[in-house]
């Protein structure tokens, strides 16, 4: 035990004193609350004010015949595949707006889709319970259905799925409560994921590029953190009040967001081992149901049920934009791979591909976007 504390902070030590007794406090638990705070506060007010957002949608991506459900862009920053309640997986070209490809899957309700890493493959899956891979080619007409390939088998419905820094493995997740990671080419189960307490809607792999963690959350309200080698839970977090919709992680992947139907997201620090910040308002009722993070980590898309996209500044935690335009609640939103813009997808059938609004658009080259507004995603 001790009775002070002595917390380094530059040139200056700092002398607090600490009484713990059986019920309170650990000295890490004491320190880490301490130290997490001061970093956040200070970081906060040294931040330049954002200025005004004006986010633009560029593109409209029409098609499906009925709510779209997921979607994610490919790594030339240029492609997006989508899946939708109508039991179509849609693969487009978000600048000229055309399909490239089409698959219509066994069942409705295609509620997870994932572009392979080398662009040369997609994944989904939904209320079939399985997640299958389409291998891609440059022929638009050939028959994707043919070289179809089913990898994962869940007990219940698929909640999403991503692969791992390579084509060969696959993560998803499911209604059955749990998840598990595949190996492509044999369809064999290499790690499961037991912990969380009821349906598992959401994962995200750490962005590192060992990758080695991912994050899920669920019905159960909970944030659990996972090590892809021995599938144990190395780290919870239950701090929302009802389902987590979706999770995100910091570009940096030391933190991650959620978002929820309590109408809140929140940031966990996985260093501090606790919630940072909550991104709510107070007239905001409806829950969140996607987020993801601009591509230096200063701005926090969120897509809620009321049609709305709220633009939430990470640091201050206030709120710097409200965009709208979808008619229906926004169930999806990633930022592109070079951060020059996201697209949304949404219960209203369609997607929209937004960029900032300020300098002079320039015609998009083949085989991906011009950086042109990547400086409204790297304010810090």
């Amino acid at each position: 035990k001790a009775d002070k504390v002595f917390l380094h902070q530059g040139d200056q030590i700092n002398i607090l004193p600490i009484h713990l007794h059986d019920n309170s406090l650990s000295l890490l638990e004491f320190l880490t609350a301490r130290v997490c705070v001061c970093v956040v506060e200070k970081v906060a007010e040294k931040a330049e004010a954002l200025g005004e957002l004006n986010m633009k949608t560029r593109r409209t991506l029409k098609g499906h015949g009925n709510k779209v459900l997921c979607m994610d862009w490919c790594k030339d920053k240029r492609r997006i595949v989508s899946s939708s309640q109508d039991g179509k997986v849609i693969v487009w070209d978000a600048f000229t707006t055309n399909k490239e490809h089409a698959v219509t899957m066994p069942t409705t309700w295609v509620m997870a889709c994932a572009y392979a890493p080398s662009g040369c493959a997609i994944a989904c899956g939904g209320l079939d319970n399985k997640c299958s891979v389409y291998p891609l080619s440059l022929d638009k007409d050939e028959n994707l259905a043919a070289k179809k390939k089913s990898v994962a088998m869940h007990t219940n419905y698929l909640s999403g799925c991503t692969f791992t820094n390579s084509d060969m493995q696959i993560l998803t997740s499911s209604g059955d409560g749990t998840s598990a990671l595949w190996d492509v080419e044999s369809g064999q189960l290499l790690q499961s994921f037991h912990g969380h307490s009821a349906d598992v809607l959401t994962l995200d792999l750490a962005p590192s590029e060992t990758g080695n963690t991912f994050v899920s959350g669920g019905s159960d309200k909970k944030a659990n953190v996972w090590d892809l080698r021995s599938g144990q839970n190395v780290q919870s977090f239950d701090t929302h009040d009802s389902d987590i919709n979706c999770v995100k992680y910091y570009p940096s992947g030391d933190a991650f967001a959620s978002a929820s139907d309590d109408s809140t997201c929140r940031l966990f620090d996985l260093r501090a081992d606790r919630e940072v910040s909550i991104y709510s308002k107070d007239s905001i009722m409806f829950g969140a149901a996607s987020v993801d993070f601009s591509l230096s980590g200063r701005l926090l898309f969120a897509g809620y049920n009321d049609y709305t996209i709220n633009v939430w500044d990470v640091l201050k935690g206030t709120r710097v934009a409200i965009l709208f335009g979808h008619e229906n609640r926004v169930s999806s939103l990633r930022v592109s791979p070079d951060g020059t813009a996201f697209c949304s997808g949404s219960w209203d059938n369609t997607l929209r591909v937004r960029q900032e609004g300020r300098g002079v658009v320039r015609e998009l080259k083949q085989g991906g976007t011009t950086p042109y507004l990547k400086n409204i995603f790297l304010f810090n």
